[in-house]
């Protein structure tokens, strides 16, 4: 213990532990001004604000400022892609140069998804879908359908889309729709003959309306009248699904008008009392009542030979004769 004491005094120990105590001051001072050279202590820089740029001006800005930067981006179907949603650290923290500022865009191109089955869905049962998968309804159209406000078709990019196709998140999808009622045209119902609650009926049954009702002056019981005229008439054939249809009632419905023969026309038979224009074949006869001036007399004469032959002539004369009593 002695031997401790006496090293303790002795000049060498007192050199020693100067030259240590230097030292230590020496690495303190060393240490402290590496740090401080280092970690560029005092020195800052404010974070510019690159929220809400774009990717490419918000580099810009970072470069700029002598800062770094990370980009991780996501998916937003209402927003511009490319465009800066989050940064880290946030606008006006003062962070030392070369930090890394993290940056959250919107990713330029969109994921796909697999078209879902929304095919004589309503339109709100479809639009619930498509929301659900990231898509958008774009425009609406309607067909004449008996179903109403039921998916007929879908489209994408104008053309039907098959199910299970794959598209890009928040693409817009067009769809067909049913208008509930049906055909737009319809067949016009023949009317003739018919009364008017009968008329009313038929109307109805083809979707049709009864417009104006005018009676002819020869009506005296509108309950016994009949259709006698319609506008539009059959021969028009189609008209509009809802249409109004004029009629005329009179006592009697007119009688239906028969086609001719393809080629000709009806030629009425001749009447029995009408004067053939040919020589008549009859026999003379005694009893006859003779004929009107303005009439043939041929019509009770027999049968001639050939006005050249003039033996039958002198023998008509005679006997034309005894037929007046001569």
């Amino acid at each position: 213990m002695s031997k401790v004491v006496q090293y303790l005094q002795t000049p060498t120990f007192r050199k020693n532990l100067i030259a240590a105590f230097i030292a230590i001051v020496c690495l303190f001072l060393f240490v402290y001004i590496g740090l401080k050279v280092y970690t560029k202590h005092d020195e800052s820089i404010a974070v510019p604000k690159v929220k809400g740029l774009h990717i490419s001006a918000a580099i810009q800005a970072l470069e700029n400022a002598g800062l770094e930067y990370q980009i991780d981006s996501v998916y937003q179907m209402d927003a511009k892609p490319g465009m800066v949603i989050e940064q880290d650290p946030e606008q006006g923290f003062h962070v030392k140069s070369g930090r890394t500022i993290y940056l959250t865009i919107i990713t330029q191109v969109a994921p796909e998804v697999a078209f879902p089955n929304i095919k004589d869905k309503t339109l709100i049962e479809a639009t619930a879908i498509l929301k659900n998968h990231n898509l958008r309804i774009g425009d609406t159209s309607y067909v004449a359908d008996i179903a109403r406000d039921i998916v007929l078709d879908a489209q994408f990019a104008g053309q039907s889309i098959r199910n299970g196709r794959m598209i890009p998140k928040g693409s817009r999808i067009d769809l067909v729709l049913g208008n509930g009622l049906g055909a737009n045209e319809v067949e016009i119902p023949n009317l003739i003959g018919l009364p008017l609650n009968e008329a009313k009926f038929a109307l109805s049954g083809a979707g049709l309306g009864l417009g104006t009702v005018t009676y002819d002056p020869n009506v005296t019981d509108t309950a016994t009248a009949v259709i006698s005229v319609q506008s539009p008439g059959i021969e028009k054939g189609l008209t509009s699904l809802g249409a109004k249809i004029d009629v005329t009632l009179s006592v009697t419905a007119p009688a239906p008008i028969t086609d001719a023969p393809t080629g000709g026309t009806t030629t009425p038979k001749p009447q029995a009392n009408q004067t053939q224009a040919n020589p008549p074949i009859a026999k003379p006869s005694a009893q006859s009542k003779p004929a009107a001036p303005s009439k043939s007399t041929t019509a009770n004469t027999p049968a001639t030979k050939p006005a050249n032959n003039s033996a039958g002539q002198k023998k008509d004369k005679e006997n034309k004769g005894n037929s007046l009593g001569f």
